[in-house]
């Protein structure tokens, strides 16, 4: 497969164009973020190949796209319990990245508003 152009920059352009989402910082790397929450990023961990993106997914979803296409999608053992997966930003191609860049919005969104009644029920301390 011939080496993809993809950046940061890209992955900027592709996300900000999402509801919600504004440019940030986690860990000191350059992410963005929707609603405070964690959308995609560059991993601040040494375990990520350089030229990797940490993207915010589902663990069913993360599955998926590990069985589907493990020389693009992969996980080291310090995001294993986190609802992530990384990206080699040189084998995806822009129309891949925007899909997945949405349904890291799905994720993100949908995963805070399903959080909001457990929290509500929560008896004051």
């Amino acid at each position: 497969m011939p080496r993809s152009t993809i950046d940061f920059d890209t992955v900027r352009k592709i996300g900000l164009a999402l509801p919600g989402v504004v440019e940030s910082t986690a860990y000191g790397s350059p992410a963005l973020k929707v609603r405070g929450k964690l959308l995609a990023g560059v991993p601040a961990h040494r375990s990520a190949e350089p030229g990797s993106l940490v993207v915010r997914v589902g663990f069913d979803d993360r599955a998926e796209l590990l069985a589907a296409a493990p020389d693009v999608y992969y996980v080291t053992d310090h995001y294993l319990d986190y609802s992530a997966v990384l990206v080699r930003l040189s084998r995806i191609t822009p129309n891949v990245l925007r899909d997945l860049l949405g349904m890291a919005h799905k994720f993100v969104t949908a995963h805070k508003a399903r959080r909001l009644p457990s929290r509500s029920r929560r008896k004051p301390v």
